[in-house]
């Protein structure tokens, strides 16, 4: 317990509040960066891969390891990329994702993603059986009278 004579001598200072958990995008949701090292690595103990990671020299000025999310990719060093946060759990450091169809990292993917369309940047997928029921709807759709006065 403090004494009655360091509280009056000595104000207690508070500590500083975190601003940010993603200091390196400075409060923004996203953040772009110039690819400076594209490596593999392998994630933590029970899990066995090889993960592929970006290093990144954000716009803010910090050099961060960011996570390529999806299948496939098509970036080289020095290509522009946007950066979003979100962490991948099993590989330490990592507290970043790319976004995709963005800059140089297309959304390129060897096959039609269907489920987690948004997160990836993908349009949905329309077949010809679908287009044929749109228009069956349109042609039998009653068009629109106004009621009331006429």
């Amino acid at each position: 317990m403090i004494s009655l004579i360091k509280l009056i001598t000595k104000v207690r200072k508070r500590k500083p509040r975190k601003l940010w958990k993603l200091n390196a995008l400075g409060g923004s949701p996203f953040r772009r960066g110039i690819c400076v090292r594209i490596y593999i690595t392998t994630p933590k103990k029970p899990n066995s891969a090889q993960r592929k990671v970006v290093k990144v020299r954000l716009s803010s000025g910090y050099s961060v390891i960011v996570g390529i999310p999806g299948i496939g990719f098509k970036i080289m060093q020095y290509s522009n990329v946007l950066v979003r946060g979100g962490r991948v759990p099993d590989v330490p450091g990592v507290r970043y994702k790319l976004v995709r169809g963005l800059y140089d990292f297309q959304d390129w993917e060897p096959y039609g993603r269907r489920k987690r369309r948004s997160k990836f940047g993908r349009p949905r997928d329309v077949t010809f059986n679908q287009i044929s029921t749109i228009e069956n709807h349109i042609k039998t759709r009653v068009p629109y009278r106004r009621l009331g006065c006429s």
